[in-house]
């Protein structure tokens, strides 16, 4: 274990999770999305943005029938943390890869049946904010548009790209996806509160796919979601 860094549970599949305070720590966020996702057997599932492996570790633990996860992340600390992680569990059917999302090798085409993504999604610099937290939260060396043309390389024809970004960019987010051939077919918007306004989005698109979306009930994250 490095200098700030701590095991956690995830509470699924009995799955643990090495954090660092000093890093980006994942939120609710990833959990949300993780629970949208329905997945399917045998699925062989990239986690985009991956951080410390949240994603993939706790789709995976909800669904464990699925064939692998490999988890992209350029930050080289949170690469090896989530590797680290991999190790831990004893995972065989996890990779951690550490390059930009931009520039995930040709080997990778056309090779995945969905992909996940927590990105950054704030804009602006990071100002006096830690440089190697910023990154995670703010589209200082990815945009949107670059994460999805990503999506499109790895699916295959029928594999579907899911993410969650702030309600307030739903357009923007859906455009990206159409413009790009990934057809949004699921879409859910989540509320603090019951009468709050929606804070965030969740959708899933699909490569290839017809036009034609479902709109799933608000959810309420009003507690924050239970890890």
């Amino acid at each position: 274990m490095n200098a700030g860094e701590s095991i956690e549970e995830l509470f699924e599949g009995n799955l643990k999770i090495i954090q660092n305070r000093s890093l980006y720590r994942f939120t609710s966020d990833s959990i949300l999305l993780t629970r949208f996702v329905k997945a399917k057997k045998g699925e062989r599932v990239a986690d985009f943005c991956a951080g410390s492996g949240v994603v993939g570790l706790h789709f995976y633990g909800l669904n464990p029938t699925i064939h692998s996860v490999t988890l992209f992340e350029m930050q080289e600390e949170l690469s090896d943390m989530s590797a680290r992680s991999i190790e831990l569990n004893g995972l065989k059917n996890f990779k951690a890869v550490c390059t930009r999302v931009q520039d995930i090798g040709k080997e990778y085409g056309e090779s995945f049946s969905l992909v996940l993504c927590n990105p950054p999604y704030e804009r602006g610099g990071f100002e006096n904010e830690d440089y190697k937290k910023a990154i995670c939260r703010k589209e200082i060396t990815i945009t949107l548009s670059e994460i999805v043309d990503a999506a499109f390389r790895v699916l295959k024809f029928g594999g579907r790209f899911a993410l969650v970004n702030r309600a307030d960019r739903l357009a923007e987010v859906i455009y990206a996806m159409k413009s790009r051939g990934i057809e949004p077919k699921r879409l859910q918007l989540v509320r603090g509160k019951a009468n709050a306004k929606p804070y965030l989005v969740l959708l899933e698109g699909t490569k290839g796919g017809k036009e034609g979306i479902e709109v799933l009930p608000d959810h309420v994250n009003e507690r924050g979601e239970h890890f």
